[in-house]
């Protein structure tokens, strides 16, 4: 499974399952955990709920160990630079009136997107799910329409990418291996399709926990690409071409061709190879009109995906 964690600036550093007093407390267990400045109690099984968490800030200069007292009562803390020690006392209920307080089923994890439940996001989720189950059954079909709480797990990648997700093919693979094996163990049975509730949560927990940023598309550009005239990271078009059919989850030479000829709008029958030439510098050569002779990051988000750059370095659909 992949699971949205705690999420308090910085990576999770250390771990430990906090000990238990009696055999009726492992009925509930709990997690603690350090990042860079901050020490944090985390309610097992994580599943995404934001309100099974809770951190505070322990050395603000950062924190280099942690510790527990065989009864689970208190954590200690080092801090680095400040050559300090910290005793925390554990206070399990205060967690635990957070998540009473935080709703049942699905209510904790509305407030996980834009607008909460009665938002503009979730309405358009819904729409997008219900449009998956006529693409499913056919648009053009003139045969009664059945209406159903669940799509098939073939349709899952195609309604994430319309909310603005764009998972690899390994993260696919890894969204089709969670949900078919979700009751296995239970009912020795495996899952073909999913409600909504079951896929917001998947959305919620494989999604970028801090969303799509520009940084993350040139750190790319800084790794493939050179610096042009102008101290830009740049890529060649040939071998930003080459890139795509060759390296990484690559595209096959039809595949390239259809989303570029969907993301400029173009008709993918006009794609043509000239006589004699091979099908990759074919594709060259077609795409001399559509993509200039060097691509930035910032030429690769907003002229070619067609995103919307936003001042603090995000980018929108």
């Amino acid at each position: 499974k992949t699971l949205l964690g705690p999420t308090y600036g910085s990576p999770i550093k250390q771990t430990q399952v906090l000990p238990v007093k009696t055999t009726l407390d492992l009925q509930r267990r709990y997690l603690v955990f350090i990042n860079k400045d901050k020490v944090g109690l985390q309610i097992l099984p994580v599943d995404g709920n934001p309100h099974k968490t809770c951190a505070i800030v322990c050395h603000p200069d950062g924190v280099a160990g942690m510790a527990l007292s065989y009864d689970g009562s208190y954590a200690f803390t080092a801090g680095g630079r400040d050559c300090s020690v910290g005793q925390w006392e554990v206070n399990l209920s205060a967690l635990e009136a957070a998540v009473s307080l935080g709703g049942e089923d699905l209510t904790p994890f509305y407030g996980l997107v834009s607008g909460g439940r009665e938002g503009k996001f979730y309405r358009e989720l819904e729409d997008y799910f219900y449009y998956s189950q006529l693409r499913s059954q056919g648009i053009d079909t003139m045969e009664t329409r059945k209406v159903s709480e669940y799509i098939c797990l073939s349709e899952v990648p195609y309604v994430m990418r319309a909310i603005g997700f764009y998972p690899s093919e390994e993260k696919i693979d890894d969204m089709f291996n969670e949900i078919k094996f979700s009751k296995y163990v239970d009912t020795g049975k495996l899952i073909d399709k999913i409600n909504l509730p079951d896929f917001f949560k998947i959305y919620l927990n494989h999604r970028p926990p801090f969303g799509n940023t520009m940084s993350g598309i040139q750190e790319s550009f800084k790794v493939l690409g050179y610096t042009n005239s102008k101290g830009e990271k740049a890529i060649q078009r040939e071998d930003f071409l080459e890139l795509l059919l060759t390296k990484g989850e690559h595209m096959t030479e039809e595949e390239m061709h259809d989303c570029f000829a969907t993301l400029f709008g173009l008709n993918p029958e006009g794609w043509k190879s000239e006589p004699g030439a091979s099908s990759v510098k074919g594709s060259k050569i077609c795409l001399k009109e559509e993509l200039p002779d060097e691509i930035t990051a910032e030429i690769f988000a907003t002229e070619i995906l067609g995103l919307t750059v936003a001042e603090d370095s995000g980018y929108g659909q």
